[in-house]
């Protein structure tokens, strides 16, 4: 459980030497050089337990656990994001491919990539990097 809030209220847009005095190495390099780890390595690629997952970068929510779904590729996939306006879809044609790179709306940190080969109801894969995320765990109360 993580429960890692604090940069939620940091003020934004931030230098990125603030970014990386901000950030452990791993995560600046996913989130702002746009890095992605290894596949089946990170902290939620398997994780079962109910909550939001949030932007480790800034703390917005983006992902709720109810449209996480096994995708079997090794890193925690979503269906949607809690909200449209959470997320920013640019295109990314690097690696001599065609992709659609997905960021936070907040912070403009990398989180991963959308994907049309989804579940229902939206037939969309959201594939993001663990340690792009938070996740903030339901305690039942």
């Amino acid at each position: 459980m993580n429960k890692k809030k604090g940069l939620e209220e940091a003020n934004l847009p931030k230098t990125e030497g603030d970014w990386k005095k901000a950030l452990a190495p791993e995560k600046y390099y996913v989130l702002r050089q746009k890095g992605t780890e290894t596949p089946f390595s990170g902290e939620f690629w398997n994780e079962k337990a109910a909550g939001t997952y949030r932007c480790a970068g800034c703390g917005q929510e983006l992902f709720d656990s109810q449209t996480k779904f096994d995708s079997g590729t090794g890193w925690p996939s979503f269906y949607q994001p809690i909200d449209e306006g959470k997320v920013e879809e640019v295109s990314d044609v690097s690696h001599g491919t065609r992709r659609t790179e997905v960021a936070c709306s907040r912070c403009g940190g990398h989180l991963g990539h959308v994907f049309e080969d989804g579940p229902a109801p939206t037939g969309l894969r959201y594939c993001i990097n663990s340690v792009s995320l938070d996740l903030d765990e339901e305690t039942g109360e």
